[in-house]
Formats: C-alpha cells, sequence, structure tokens
C-alpha cells in the first residue's frame, strides 16, 4: 500500500511539475528559451512546500498513514527535479555559459534551501 501511496503522489507531482514548469516558461517568454526558469521555479516551490510540509505533516499532525509518502515522498518528490537542474546546467556550461551556469546553480541551491527554511519558518510560526 505505501508503493501506491507513492506512485499517486509522484504522479500528481509529475504532472503538476510538467504544468507549472511549462507555465512558467512561457509566462517568461523569450528569457524563458534563454534561463530554464520553469525548473528553477518548481524546484523553489517544491522546496518551500517541502519545509511547510514536514512541520505539519510530520512534527504537528503527526499524520498516520501514508500522508508522508503521498506528499513529501511521491508529490513533492516528483515536483521537484534535481536531474533536471542538473542537465540544464551542464548544457549551460558546454554551450560556454560559465557565469550562466553558475548563476542558476547559485540560485538554484541556495534559494531552495532558503524557501524550504521559510516554509518551515512559516509553518513553525502559524502552528
Amino acid at each position: 500500500m505505501q508503493w501506491l501511496a507513492i506512485a499517486i503522489g509522484g504522479a500528481l507531482g509529475a504532472v503538476s511539475r510538467s504544468f507549472l514548469s511549462a507555465w512558467t516558461t512561457k509566462t517568461m517568454g523569450t528569457l524563458g528559451t534563454v534561463f530554464p526558469f520553469g525548473t528553477l521555479a518548481v524546484n523553489l516551490i517544491g522546496s518551500f512546500l517541502m519545509g511547510l510540509c514536514f512541520v505539519l505533516i510530520v512534527e504537528h499532525l503527526e499524520l498516520r498513514g501514508h500522508w508522508r509518502e503521498v506528499v513529501m515522498v511521491g508529490f513533492l518528490g516528483a515536483l521537484t527535479t534535481f536531474s533536471t537542474f542538473s542537465i540544464e546546467g551542464l548544457q549551460m556550461i558546454n554551450h560556454g555559459q560559465w557565469q550562466l551556469a553558475l548563476t542558476y546553480m547559485a540560485v538554484s541551491v541556495f534559494g531552495c534551501l532558503a524557501t524550504c527554511y521559510a516554509g518551515w519558518l512559516i509553518a513553525k510560526h502559524f502552528i
């Protein structure tokens, strides 16, 4: 049953990632073809939600059953994407765009840590 919970959450997260990434890229217009805003957006949002959900699901509500697996492992695990981040950074480097690649990597890593912490703080403050 645990695997099914993860699979359901993962399917929803993957579809959400695809939609949110495409929408962000489209919204950014020409900039969306130069810089991977879609991947950055899903990773920042997913990290924020991970911090928030950790406090809500694990610490505060102590939800039983498969809630942690559905939401955190399945949905948020599929929503965020380290592999896409990695290949996009590598492609920038291969095209000689070192400054853009380093900016993307720094914003992604530190931004995701910061948004995860922000979600965690917000949940701690309001619960």
